[in-house]
């Protein structure tokens, strides 16, 4: 816990008086005032994260942690487990949705074993910060042991800073596991209290029946483990799966850092929240990338008061809705550095009527 908390501690607030002079400067651009909408309040957050008035955001880094779920035994899933390991093996061939559409952005993949239920063949391409073969069965019982969640957040915390050694300007998160939906929502609903129905999807695709087995296997779990929704740690360590905590890490370390956050799909925002939860501050460094068709991800997004660039009815994760969106933020931060002022262009400015 104190390697938590001492990246807690590091969390600063945003500097506001930047984000004012970066607000005064998107104003004296060549076009009508806030007509750049969403892309001038992108543009100001960014200086207000990085502390610099001209950021620059050419090494992009999206972290797809995967880790598997003792749940799965429960039949939470229309997948079975291996597709977990199978689709590491994905990951590290290039052939995966992220790997494309990181590609597309130019950002690089960063891929690690969080938890897969098997020893992965070595690559050079993969970290391996296994915390164990996989979750326990939460509805059995706690899926992990305490020490085992901090564990997992403070392996986090160390890839993020391996990876900024190499260079990270804007960061996204991303995952992999079958049956981290699951967890997923047990989270979402101990830190929101909203009601399991309300936000508990269909996953990798459960018909009707799967997903009414889902809610009731979740409902067992959460009497089972009571977790403390005031205690962070606790609802990791009972609900959670490893590759959650990692990234509930890795926001808390990039936070620490002033790195932005590119915040994927329902799985990524619960990490999102869990970090939330250990420090509020987080909050100003993330940016939410998009909204799922997850139900339980727009409750995740009004919990933490975030507002989504993407609508595009995405529910695959990976950190796929984070790579796109971070083409959104280097856009909205090449039009704060690039583009003319109405006196360096000699153009004329609006009348005051």
């Amino acid at each position: 816990m104190e390697r938590i908390k001492k990246v807690t501690q590091e969390i600063s607030e945003l500097d506001t008086e930047l984000i004012k002079k970066t607000r005064r400067r998107l104003d004296n651009l060549t076009k009508p005032l806030g007509s750049l909408g969403r892309l001038e309040e992108l543009a100001a957050q960014v200086c207000g994260i990085t502390g610099k008035e001209s950021p620059a955001l050419g090494n992009k880094v999206i972290f797809t942690l995967a880790a598997d779920h003792g749940v799965t035994a429960e039949g939470v899933s229309a997948y079975p487990q291996e597709v977990t390991a199978q689709m590491v093996y994905n990951f590290l061939a290039g052939g995966a949705g992220i790997n494309v559409l990181a590609q597309h952005v130019g950002a690089r993949v960063a891929i690690v074993d969080m938890g897969v239920a098997c020893d992965l063949k070595p690559d050079p391409r993969l970290t391996v910060k296994k915390i164990a073969y996989g979750t326990k069965n939460m509805a059995a019982g706690p899926a992990m042991t305490r020490q085992e969640a901090v564990s997992a957040v403070c392996a986090g915390c160390e890839v993020f800073e391996r990876e900024l050694r190499r260079g990270a300007d804007i960061i996204g998160t991303g995952e992999m596991g079958i049956g981290n939906t699951t967890s997923a929502s047990a989270i979402t609903a101990c830190f929101t209290g909203r009601p399991l129905e309300d936000i508990t999807g269909r996953g990798a695709g459960l018909d009707d029946k799967g997903l009414a087995r889902k809610i009731e296997v979740l409902k067992k779990a959460l009497l089972v483990n009571r977790p403390d929704a005031s205690d962070p740690i606790d609802v990791l360590s009972k609900v959670g799966g490893f590759e959650i905590a990692g990234l509930a890490g890795i926001i808390l370390a990039a936070a620490a850092r002033k790195v932005p956050v590119v915040v994927d799909g329902f799985i990524s925002s619960a990490a999102a929240l869990t970090a939330y939860r250990i420090e509020p501050k987080v909050k100003n460094y993330m940016i939410a990338a998009h909204e799922s068709v997850e139900g339980g991800h727009a409750h995740i997004l009004a919990h933490i008061g975030l507002k989504p660039l993407l609508n595009l009815q995405l529910r695959l994760g990976e950190g796929t809705g984070a790579a796109l969106a971070m083409g959104l933020a280097d856009a909205a931060v090449k039009i704060l550095t690039q583009m003319a002022t109405f006196q360096s262009a000699n153009v004329s400015e609006k009348k005051n009527e």
